[in-house]
């Protein structure tokens, strides 16, 4: 049986690819040859002209958060503005959570 895929990004390029998850396998980007990020099989890319999007993305990305399906079926919440995302850096250093976790929180406080 073969193993399902699942998503990997290229921030520079903009791009997502589906490809089987190899743990030992470093995956390249075919456009630019840059490392791919594994971001999980429950990733949706956003259109590659939406920059604000992809911005967002990153910004999860390097905080170390993934779109990995939970037992309910999804990754769970997921800020998709700036805005959201600045809520959430501004609660993190004013509460003094992990900014990985406070990214992730469906309500600010």
């Amino acid at each position: 049986m073969a193993h399902a895929k699942t998503s990997y990004v290229c921030l520079p390029c903009r791009a997502s690819y589906k490809q089987p998850y190899d743990r030992e396998r470093q995956r390249t980007c075919p456009r630019c040859a840059q490392q791919l990020i594994h971001v999980g099989s429950a990733f949706a890319a956003p259109r590659r002209r939406d920059t604000a999007a992809w911005r967002t993305l990153s910004v999860l990305l390097h905080a170390g958060v993934r779109f990995h399906k939970s037992c309910c079926g999804g990754p769970g919440y997921r800020p998709r503005t700036l805005r959201e995302v600045r809520e959430r850096m501004t609660y993190a250093r004013r509460s003094g959570e992990p900014f990985a976790r406070a990214l992730v929180r469906h309500e600010v406080p």
